[in-house]
């Protein structure tokens, strides 16, 4: 298998997460850990499994492929409903995501681990590890998102917008049914899952005989509809999209018990309008909100009987509060776990005392082991670590190589999944007593290794990745540049380590690019000052940032061609890209840009009024960073590439862009995907980039 194959592995591995195990739950008492994976790097059906931590043994637990039919005959689902496809709201989480597998995607289990449950294709499923007893369960409808409670006895869900309970016994009744036809219980509205990374809308009690459940109204929430060209006999499906300056969801919390009638949880939500995270442990419910400006945030506890919320917590900033996945949380003894920006430091704080360093940035709490807690951080930002923290010892980094590390914990087992330099996702499960395992991971082997030089550019110390093809010497004579970026606030993409990206951009330097990535103001990892210095303005700081690292790599590095500089992003990227060209065609060449964001006005509430405010108030802010207003300006090849089922950024973004263009006569080139949303995994794309900008720079083949 040569380079020249690896769109199409890229395409058949889903980018290589085929055969990797993932959602790493450890039993209590360290001795197992469940996981779902793959049983080949191009097979798409994820399989629920169990690993020994003592001997190393793996066990599948189920396989979709082999549920009796029989069984299936007798799931009481409405099979028109359901059609043999996850719901429309199970489609939607898994879009939001990322998922790209299929099968059991997802699983949950009651606090001691005896109990799995699991949606497939809408049918409710439980598994007993102990036996190896895999049994269906009568609903009446497609179920989404189910969870048994924590002592076992029951199953909760989410059917037809009503959140229901089922005892394994068998009796079904709904604890919480919509009160109008836009009204749903137990599911994350568009923005909470999209924007604040909480997939959840119900929590059990610890006792399992109550939960609290988030309400959805999403009548206030404009409704928008995405139509399918290539089918024109189709209906258009229509969404609720909160489009900046305009209404949210209405999003309240309410005490759950599966008799009488819920409990509404009291909260200032006129000036907290965004519910950001929950839960309920020993020490009771709890709830976290932040105002629409996204300037202040409260924790706030709950109480059970009555619904009463008491602040536990409170942060204000100037700019925004950045919310930081698996926070708010509690350890075993009730010691509240929040965060803080202090000494220009995300910092983790301990019962409201900062416990991590000056200059070690928080990036996620992965869990907490009784007064154990486990959290991801970089010093450097090209690296994420594994750190703990216990009041005994204090903070102790666990992961050791250059890389980018996570995992989870229980009962003195700890799961390390690591990406190095040396390759993706291995799988390490350390146990209490010293013991290491691997859990295998099936993935494809790439067809190409990456030559990836890590770089730190210019006097703001961009970090930057250079991929050189690996047949040019250096008396071959000059490279046409790609710059390859994301640039944004959602990721970064110079990383010690091995991601996709990473064989995506030696795939381009392979084709004959000397292709550079830069990181530049915004990205993560760099602490609040460096994020926040894009307020007001998506463009101009991230734009030159990446003209200062292409001007800093090309003095170091000869074999770099500015006169012929091609640029192409994705999303962020694709908006970056558009930039690039429209404001600086003495510096890019062509672009190719993928899903951009052409009208920030477009763009929902939580990310965009987060870092350009609100649109009444800021108007100049949104009309600065729209490249729609500045179509006029093309003068170089340029290429759009947009999903027409997209429901993040809506294909509306480059229709109109690119009637811009042409009102302003402007020639451009347009590629839609028919049938396809944000996530693109295409082997034509890459394909069909390539040859543009080949065309676009007036480019040869490569050498090799």
């Amino acid at each position: 298998m040569s380079v020249f194959s690896l769109p199409g592995q890229l395409a058949r591995t889903k980018r290589f997460t085929l055969g990797v195990p993932r959602r790493l739950t450890v039993f209590p008492d360290g001795r197992t850990v469940f996981f779902l994976r793959s049983t080949a790097g191009d097979d798409p059906i994820s399989r629920l499994w169990s690993f020994d931590c003592a001997t190393g043994a793996e066990t599948l637990l189920v396989d979709p492929a082999e549920l009796n039919p029989a069984e299936l005959d007798r799931a009481d689902v409405d099979r028109a409903e359901a059609g043999g496809r996850p719901p429309a709201e199970e489609a939607a989480r898994r879009r939001r995501a990322g998922e790209m597998s299929s099968g059991i995607v997802d699983f949950a289990a009651d606090a001691a681990c005896e109990t799995l449950a699991f949606a497939l294709e809408g049918r409710l499923w439980t598994v007993r590890p102990a036996t190896g007893e895999v049994r269906p369960l009568d609903t009446p409808g497609p179920v989404v998102a189910p969870r048994p409670d924590p002592a076992g006895r029951r199953v909760a869900y989410v059917c037809r917008g009503a959140l229901r309970v089922q005892d394994l016994g068998g009796a079904d009744r709904a604890v919480a049914e919509p009160d109008g036809d836009e009204v749903v219980f137990g599911l994350p509205e568009h923005v909470a899952a999209e924007e604040m990374g909480r997939d959840r809308g119900y929590w059990w009690a610890p006792d399992g005989r109550a939960l609290l459940v988030a309400r959805v109204d999403n009548s206030p929430v404009q409704r928008w509809y995405i139509s399918d060209p290539a089918d024109p006999a189709a209906p258009p499906a229509a969404f609720r999209y909160p489009v900046v300056g305009t209404a949210n969801a209405d999003v309240s919390l309410w005490i759950a018990g599966l008799d009488g009638p819920p409990i509404p949880v009291a909260w200032d939500s006129g000036r907290f309008e965004y519910l950001t995270a929950a839960g309920w442990d020993a020490s009771g419910p709890y709830a976290a909100v932040q105002s629409r400006d996204q300037r202040r945030f409260q924790v706030l506890g709950v109480d059970a009987a009555t619904g009463a919320a008491e602040v536990l917590h409170e942060q204000y900033d100037d700019d925004w509060v950045r919310l930081v996945p698996g926070l708010p949380a509690r350890t075993a003894a009730g010691t509240l776990l929040t965060s803080a920006d202090l000494d220009d430091t995300r910092r983790l704080l301990v019962a409201g005392r900062p416990v991590t360093p000056p200059g070690l940035q928080l990036e996620e709490v992965v869990a907490v082991d009784g007064e154990r807690v486990l959290f991801t951080a970089s010093g450097e930002p090209t690296e994420i670590h594994l750190w703990e923290y216990g009041q005994d010892r204090g903070v102790r980094r666990l992961s050791t190589e250059p890389g980018v590390h996570g995992g989870t914990a229980a009962g003195g087992t700890t799961v390390t999944v690591s990406a190095t330099l040396t390759g993706p996702g291995v799988v390490t499960v350390r146990a209490a007593d010293g013991r290491s395992a691997r859990i295998a991971s099936r993935a494809e082997r790439p067809v190409l290794e990456p030559d990836m030089r890590l770089l730190t550019l210019g006097p703001r110390e961009l970090r930057a990745a250079l991929f050189l093809p690996s047949w040019h010497r250096p008396g071959d004579g000059p490279l046409p540049v790609l710059m390859d970026p994301y640039g944004g606030p959602a990721l970064r993409k110079v990383l010690a380590a091995r991601t996709w990206w990473t064989y995506a951009s030696q795939w381009f330097a392979e084709e004959g690019f000397a292709v550079l990535a830069v990181d530049g103001r915004g990205t993560p990892g760099r602490g609040p000052a460096w994020e926040m210095e894009l307020r007001h303005d998506l463009a101009g700081p991230v734009l030159e940032d990446q003209v200062d690292g292409l001007a800093a790599a090309a003095e170091r590095f000869p074999a770099l061609d500015v006169s012929r500089v091609g640029i192409r992003g994705w999303s962020f990227g694709g908006f970056l890209a558009l930039t690039a060209v429209l404001r600086r065609p003495d510096v890019f060449h062509a672009a190719v840009a993928g899903a951009p964001v052409t009208d920030q006005r477009m763009y929902d509430t939580h990310f965009r009024e987060r870092h350009l405010g609100h649109p009444a108030e800021h108007p100049e802010a949104y009309d600065r960073c729209s490249p729609i207003r500045e179509a006029a300006a093309l003068t170089r090849p340029l290429l759009l590439v947009h999903g027409l089922a997209d429901d993040n950024v809506v294909a509306a973004h480059t229709l109109r862009m690119s009637a811009a263009l042409l009102a302003a006569g402007r020639p451009h080139e347009v590629l839609p995907l028919p049938g396809a949303n944000h996530l693109v995994v295409q082997e034509s794309l890459l394909l069909h980039e390539l040859h543009f900008l080949r065309r676009a720079l007036g480019l040869q083949g490569p050498k090799a």
